[in-house]
């Protein structure tokens, strides 16, 4: 399926709702802790710091140029974790949880973009490092994008994954899907809502996350029980859900933020699935060095499914 204005942001193929087993299990049910998951990464250590306000949790490992790597939702560091040691081969890779995020705190407040953004380049400063390459996905490539608009001399390059950042084409997003749409984006509007999430996915998350990759993977293996678990367990708090639907609630100000930036000046990488074309018609208008990709059989999911091409991707485009 091609992407168009038409149908912007109304991707993906229709999927079951529900895991393989036909009922999804508890959120937390065999979930290891951040710590058990960095000890199955060798060569790779978390921590804290307490930056913009926030405390702010962090995975490195590696040697080299730091690379900082920044999720989406409903994910964490985690969805990196396929591509992490062979990046931190040539870079020190810094895998970070945003604000509202995993193991990052959850202030009432602070969801735009350009806040989002400084609590990166505050723990890049804390690390040591005055420039870093920059790679975001979904929510974490809006903020990577803002993160260049807002500190270009912080940014080497940045790269996005398969999202770029807010603009007034969201307003045009239709209420109904229209006819051969098999998914739409419906968790746009419902993220906007508040207090009725939390009320809804608290226990329940782990519906949400499998309906989202089992409708928005090419492959539905390719995330598998126990990651499903990780993010069903790192969102299932009122807290947690209703920090990420601030990341949807903060878009009228990301778009407001937007329309004073000008054109990014560092080389910019907009990798997205194949039939994803809204990179395409986006980026170009945003920056001055734009180089754009597509990675095939895959969704949107794509460090999960295509560790290797997107990997391959990042250290052509790094380099």
């Amino acid at each position: 399926m091609t992407l168009n204005r038409r149908n912007l942001f109304s991707i993906g193929a229709a999927g079951a709702v529900l895991a393989a087993t036909g009922q999804p299990a508890a959120a937390g049910q065999n979930a290891p802790s951040d710590e058990a998951l960095v000890r199955s990464l060798p060569g790779f250590s978390h921590g804290y710091a307490r930056v913009n306000g926030i405390r702010m949790h962090y995975v490195t490992g590696g040697r080299g140029r730091p690379l900082v790597l920044v999720p989406g939702w409903p994910q964490t560091w985690w969805e990196f974790h396929k591509i992490m040691p062979a990046l931190a081969a040539r870079y020190r890779v810094i895998a970070v949880d945003m604000r509202g995020q995993g193991g990052t705190d959850k202030p009432a407040g602070g969801y735009d973009k350009k806040t989002m953004a400084r609590d990166i380049y505050e723990l890049v400063r804390h690390l040591g490092y005055k420039q870093v390459d920059i790679v975001g996905h979904d929510i974490g490539a809006m903020t990577a994008f803002s993160f260049a608009a807002n500190h270009p001399a912080a940014t080497r390059t940045v790269s996005l994954l398969d999202v770029g950042h807010p603009d007034e084409s969201l307003f045009h997003i239709p209420l109904l899907a229209p006819p051969g749409v098999p998914v739409h984006v419906w968790w746009f509007a419902f993220n906007q809502v508040r207090s009725l999430p939390e009320q809804l996915l608290h226990g329940r998350f782990r519906y949400m996350v499998d309906w989202l990759f089992d409708t928005l993977l090419y492959d539905k293996a390719s995330v598998g029980g126990r990651d499903r678990a990780i993010y069903a367990a790192a969102w299932d708090r009122p807290d947690a859900i209703r920090a990420g639907n601030a990341w949807y609630q903060g878009f009228y100000q990301d778009i407001e933020d937007q329309k004073a930036y000008g054109k990014i000046t560092v080389p910019m990488l907009g990798l997205a699935a194949e039939y994803n074309d809204t990179l395409a018609q986006s980026l170009p208008d945003k920056g001055t060095d734009v180089r754009l990709g597509k990675i095939a059989k895959s969704g949107h999911f794509l460090p999960d499914e295509q560790p290797e091409a997107v990997t391959k991707a990042l250290l052509e485009f790094l380099r």
